[in-house]
């Protein structure tokens, strides 16, 4: 199977997840207690009329169905409507949130790899010394550490006590120097735990390269350790971390929901959990499609980089 073909049906088989995402959110939020006419209103008595019209303008008036297939259709052109509650345009506001939210867990998924493959790295080659026991407890505790409770700790230490950074993100560009310089805590509390388990990770696997027959024909001919454990054993353990790495690409937008509340990042993890709570159904439904289409496409990425290294795998699926 050529890696076209290949690309063509993982992109086929993630329009079925993409529409049952869409579908289960949309059901779910219809049967939420409260009519989301009154989060609109902000739960004030008015004339039925008024109640009518509203629910009219935004199609609440019809079966749940046909407001799926309605939202469905102007999706597909891009077009999320307006939010009731503030009366911006939906695809708008996502548009400024979006780039805060790629930002924080691009910094994060690289914080990750520059520090989960060097400690990966050392704990393999130094097994059973104390620079191992010492990766293996860091590892367990930051796969541990809630990313909330983390965040709470780095903001009380580091911003509250000590003084060295903001408590919430400074009035500046996104990428000006006091937004960079703010962005190093909420970076650290993501990128932990996925730093975490890429070094769990690299190191199993570095172990099992390590005791492969290649690698004692290596020594044999005396090629220099460093030579054997770069050239060949990490180059050889790195197909799985790229596996890993790619997914957690996915866990990096989830848990960015929880870490941009904690800093007041304003990224669309915090915008959908304010329209969640105000009932913000245009702007929780174009949120959702895009984090779902994030995900899918960490995914089809990850799964297209593995067909390129590894080729037996286009014909296994």
């Amino acid at each position: 199977m050529t890696l076209a073909i290949y690309v063509r049906k993982r992109v086929l088989a993630s329009i079925p997840v993409l529409l049952g995402v869409t579908a289960l959110t949309f059901s779910l939020l219809h049967l939420t207690p409260g009519d989301p006419v009154d989060a609109v209103l902000g739960f004030r008595e008015v004339d039925p009329a008024v109640r009518e019209s509203l629910k009219a303008e935004y199609n609440l008036d019809r079966p749940v169905w046909e407001q799926y297939l309605l939202w469905l259709r102007d999706a597909l052109v891009l077009e999320f409507g307006r939010s009731p509650i503030t009366g911006r345009d939906v695809g708008a506001t996502i548009a400024d949130r979006l780039p805060y939210t790629l930002v924080l867990g691009g910094a994060a998924w690289l914080c990750s790899l520059l520090i989960g493959i060097p400690a990966g790295v050392v704990a393999a080659v130094k097994r059973g010394e104390p620079a191992d026991e010492v990766s293996r407890i860091a590892a367990l505790a930051g796969i541990a550490t809630p990313n909330f409770w983390l965040g709470l700790v780095l903001l009380f230490v580091f911003s509250v006590h000590l003084g060295w950074f903001r408590v919430i993100p400074p009035d500046a560009p996104l990428l000006s120097p006091a937004t960079l310089r703010f962005l190093v805590l909420p970076t650290i509390t993501l990128g932990t735990a996925s730093a975490a388990l890429v070094a769990r990770l690299l190191r199993s696997s570095m172990l099992r390269e390590l005791n492969a027959s290649y690698v004692r024909t290596a020594r044999a001919k005396g090629l220099r350790e460093r030579t054997v454990i770069c050239k060949h054993v990490l180059r050889n353990s790195l197909t799985a971390v790229v596996t890993v790495a790619g997914l957690q690409l996915t866990l990096l937008v989830d848990g960015a929901v929880v870490v941009e509340q904690v800093f007041s990042w304003p990224g669309i993890g915090r915008l959908l959990v304010g329209a969640i709570g105000q009932r913000d159904l245009p702007t929780v439904q174009a949120t959702v499609l895009v984090v779902a289409v994030s995900v899918v496409l960490a995914n089809l990425l990850v799964d297209i980089v593995y067909a390129v290294l590894d080729p037996r795998i286009r014909h296994e699926r």
